[in-house]
């Protein structure tokens, strides 16, 4: 049977902040990121199994996805933990804030390959993340495939 993709879309808002960066991303700010998880896989071809055709369930991919990125980045700010920014950070977080302090800068070129890495934890061994597409913008966006790494 052949591979097929299926991709699932999601959106999710957050704040971050460029430690040490040279234009406007320095200041916290935020943006509105849409998401895209593509995996591959062969479709089930047994007949008896509650998700024949299926590559995967796509409400099994949401919950992947929800509970590893979505649910813990939404509406939260995210700074990199080994800058000052950490003492930000503690302040927010006193005050009842959602922040997430990551271990590199939160680019979309980092935040897309933290995502991939959390991603391809929890997804069945038969199943393989192809790609990832984190859209920071209308007209900015990192991309990650599984090829390219």
């Amino acid at each position: 049977m052949s591979k097929i993709r299926i991709t699932k879309q999601f959106s999710f808002e957050a704040g971050h902040a460029l430690y040490g960066y040279d234009g406007k991303c320095r200041n916290v700010h935020g943006h509105s990121y849409k998401l895209n998880v593509t995996v591959i896989g062969k479709p089930i071809d047994d007949k008896d199994h509650v998700k024949y055709g299926m590559v995967i369930d796509f409400g099994d991919l949401k919950k992947i996805v929800k509970e590893e990125i979505v649910d813990k980045f939404d509406h939260a700010t995210v700074f990199n933990k080994n800058t000052p920014h950490r003492e930000l950070a503690a302040e927010l977080e006193k005050r009842g804030h959602s922040v997430i302090l990551v271990d590199y800068q939160p680019t979309s070129e980092q935040m897309v390959i933290d995502f991939a890495e959390k991603i391809i934890k929890r997804l069945p061994k038969n199943i393989s993340l192809h790609s990832l597409k984190l859209q920071e913008t209308e007209t900015s966006f990192a991309e990650w495939y599984a090829s390219d790494n």
